[in-house]
């Protein structure tokens, strides 16, 4: 097979997601956009949603995770999106010879934070035994394919399929008033809420608002860190700048991109950071904290860029891009110039499916 049809249709892919697809982050809407993509170029693809806890696995996930392996046909092609992998532990090994497998890590669950040290060392353990048994692994940016370099991946496995962007409005902003501040991501740790409230507590005498808008990271926990922003915004007398509106989906997300002057995410780690390249598509001057990945997706043109964790940095890259207005508008021409130019997921699409002809090429010979 080659392309992203040609011979597709002759043979299933089988997907395994870890829990609902339907789930909103970047990781299952990327997965959502490459099972769509892939279905209209004529790829026969089995969704498979694993139940159970992810990424630290207990007995009820990993049986089930053996079950469905047990389940596939004989010379199956499967794709296990990297959150599911430590759930595969035991399995995978003993189905590698009948089974072809690609892995699509969005990152290495071992870099998760909130981890303890061993939970760290034992996912990374287990990340790299597995690794070497898929055929490909897809990452979403060069940052990720370097990161693979640290489980003794060999390059020449690894296949880049960067997210795409669908052409969008630019955004309007305020057109006067407070300058409102967007956040898109979920209420987990990883994605630094914290550490952004505590920045902004330094731009009080700036007129500005901030909503927050994502999911709670599961029952209890994402309720939990809400309270605790709420609380921080109240104690350094910002309750009234900041709301955290929930998750936003459609028509209100798109209200919220339109209105907003600057997009802010103060996230500890990304993979590919997809939220980035939905604020370029709508020129929204970016102020985020990161390595890696977000500094490969974040040009100088389009925003600022500091590093994780260092609040100081964020509070100052905050009050300029807050405080002038002369150079918000050019940073928020940089993003609107490099957003035109990012890929979309038609592309994203092909790179995949690319990847997935060279599997079930070899798989075949």
């Amino acid at each position: 097979m080659s392309g992203a049809g040609s011979g597709a249709g002759s043979m299933a892919l089988h997907f395994i997601h870890p829990g609902p697809i339907a789930q909103t982050s970047g990781g299952t809407i990327y997965d959502r956009r490459v099972i769509d993509a892939l279905r209209r170029a004529g790829w026969r693809v089995d969704l498979h949603e694993l139940p159970g806890r992810f990424p630290l696995p207990d007995a009820a996930t990993s049986n089930a995770a053996a079950a469905l392996l047990a389940a596939l046909p004989d010379g199956g092609l499967a794709v296990i999106d990297g959150l599911a992998l430590p759930a595969l532990d035991a399995a995978l090994p003993q189905h590698a010879g009948r089974l072809a497998f690609a892995g699509l890590v969005h990152h290495p669950t071992t870099d998760e934070t909130g981890l303890s040290a061993e939970e760290s060392a034992w996912l990374f353990a287990v990340e790299r035994r597995l690794f070497a048994l898929l055929r490909r692994l897809i990452v979403p940016s060069p940052a990720m394919a370097r990161r693979l370099g640290d489980f003794a991946v060999p390059a020449g496995r690894i296949r880049i399929a960067a997210p795409g962007v669908e052409p969008a409005q630019r955004a309007a902003g305020s057109a006067g008033g407070p300058v409102r501040l967007l956040c898109v991501a979920s209420l987990t740790p990883r994605k630094g809420h914290a550490d952004l409230l505590e920045a902004l507590s330094s731009c009080a005498g700036l007129d500005w608002r901030l909503t927050c808008a994502g999911p709670s990271d599961g029952p209890g926990d994402g309720d939990g860190m809400a309270r605790r922003l709420e609380e921080t915004a109240a104690r350094h007398g910002m309750g009234s700048r900041v709301r955290l509106a929930g998750p936003q989906y459609g028509a209100a997300l798109e209200s919220l991109y339109a209105e907003a002057d600057i997009f802010v995410l103060a996230s500890r780690y990304e993979g590919y950071g997809m939220v980035f390249a939905e604020a370029m598509a709508r020129g929204l001057p970016i102020v985020a904290s990161g390595a890696g990945a977000v500094a490969d997706t974040v040009p100088d043109a389009a925003g600022i860029v500091v590093p994780a964790g260092d609040r100081g940095a964020l509070a100052a890259a905050l009050r300029r891009m807050i405080g002038d207005p002369a150079y918000r508008r050019g940073k928020a021409e940089g993003a609107w110039q490099a957003g035109r130019s990012l890929p979309r997921w038609s592309d994203t699409a092909k790179a995949f499916a690319l990847a997935l002809s060279e599997i079930a090429e070899s798989h075949d010979e």
